[in-house]
C-alpha cells in the first residue's frame, strides 16, 4: 500500500543510470588485454527504500559500494544487497522515529556527520543522497567545500532535491557543474519510468481499496493503524494531526466530537490564530 516505497525502489534504481551515464569511468571491474579498470567506488548516503534500491543497482553494475545512514539498525540490510556499512563516531540513539524514518536532529550533529563523511565523499567517484525526513526540508550533508575535495569529473545525484537536497549547490530539477563535480538534481524521478511507476502505483491504489472497503461498504475503524495514519478529514474536518499543525490548527478534538463547523470545517485556520508560522511547506 506504500506508494512512497514504490516510488522511492525506482527512483533509487534510476539514480544509479543517471550516475553511470555522467560518470567518465565505467562502473565495473575489467581485467583486458589494454589493461586493468578499477571499479567506480559508490557512496549511497541514506539506507531507506531508494538507498538500498541504489546500492543494489550500483553493486549489478560492478561498483564498490559504501553507503551511511544515520540508523544504525540498518546495517544489516545495507549490507544484505552488497553494501559496506560505514559507521560513524556519532551516538545513534533518538535517530529514528516510531515509522522508522530518521527523525531532524539538531545542527551540530549534521556538523559532526558533515565533518566525518567529508573523507569518504572525497574518496567516492558517485554520491547518491537520498536523506529525507518525512514533512521537513532534507538535511543539508555536503557542502561546497566537500563538492571541492572530490576527484574531477565525479557526480553527485541528490534525490532529495523536491525538498531543498542534501547538497546544498544542488538545483532541484536542474543539473550543474562546481569545482569539476557533475551535481544532478532530480524531480519526480519514478516518472521518467512510467510503465513500472503507474503499475506499482495501482497496485499500492487498489490493494488500500480492497483493506477499507469491507462487503461493499466502506469501513473507517480508526484502530486500524494504517487508516488511523492516512486519514485526513472526516465529517468535514481536518483530523490528521500533522496536517493540522501545517495548516496551524490547534490540536484535534477527542473522537466523536466531529463535524466542527466555520472556517476549521472549510481547512482554514480559525480567525485570530497563528496562520502556521514556521515550515510552511506542504506535507508529502
Amino acid at each position: 500500500m506504500d506508494v512512497l516505497s514504490s516510488m522511492a525502489t525506482i527512483a533509487g534504481y534510476k539514480a544509479v543510470l543517471l550516475a553511470a551515464e555522467a560518470l567518465p569511468r565505467m562502473f565495473p571491474m575489467m581485467m583486458t588485454a589494454a589493461g586493468t579498470v578499477n571499479p567506480a567506488r559508490v557512496f549511497v548516503i541514506g539506507a531507506g527504500v531508494a538507498g538500498l534500491q541504489a546500492i543494489a543497482t550500483a553493486r549489478r553494475l560492478g561498483a564498490v559500494v559504501q553507503a551511511y545512514d544515520v540508523r544504525a539498525v540498518v546495517k544489516e540490510q545495507v549490507q544484505s544487497v552488497g553494501g559496506k556499512f560505514v559507521e560513524l563516531p556519532l551516538d545513534p540513539s533518538g535517530t529514528e522515529s516510531e515509522g522508522g524514518y530518521a527523525k531532524v536532529m539538531d545542527e551540530s550533529f549534521y556538523r559532526r556527520q558533515r565533518e566525518t563523511m567529508a573523507r569518504i565523499v572525497a574518496e567516492s567517484d558517485v554520491v547518491i543522497c537520498t536523506a529525507a525526513i518525512p514533512g521537513k526540508p532534507a538535511p543539508a550533508l555536503i557542502t561546497g567545500q566537500m563538492v571541492s575535495g572530490m576527484v574531477p569529473g565525479s557526480v553527485i545525484v541528490d534525490l532529495a532535491a523536491e525538498n531543498g537536497g542534501n547538497c546544498e549547490l544542488t538545483q532541484p530539477g536542474g543539473t550543474v557543474t562546481a569545482h569539476r563535480v557533475t551535481i544532478i538534481g532530480p524531480v519526480r524521478l519514478a516518472a521518467t519510468v512510467p510503465y513500472h511507476a503507474s503499475q506499482l502505483y495501482a497496485k499500492n491504489i487498489s490493494a488500500f481499496l480492497t483493506h477499507i472497503f469491507k462487503e461493499g461498504r466502506l469501513r473507517i475503524d480508526e484502530q486500524d493503524d494504517i487508516l488511523r495514519e492516512t486519514l485526513v478529514a472526516r465529517d468535514g474536518a481536518i483530523v490528521h494531526p500533522r496536517v493540522r499543525e501545517l495548516l496551524g490548527l490547534p490540536a484535534a478534538p477527542p473522537q466523536g466530537s466531529y463535524p466542527a463547523s466555520g472556517s476549521e470545517r472549510e481547512g482554514k485556520a480559525p480567525s485570530g490564530s497563528a496562520s502556521g508560522g514556521g515550515d510552511a511547506s506542504p506535507y508529502k
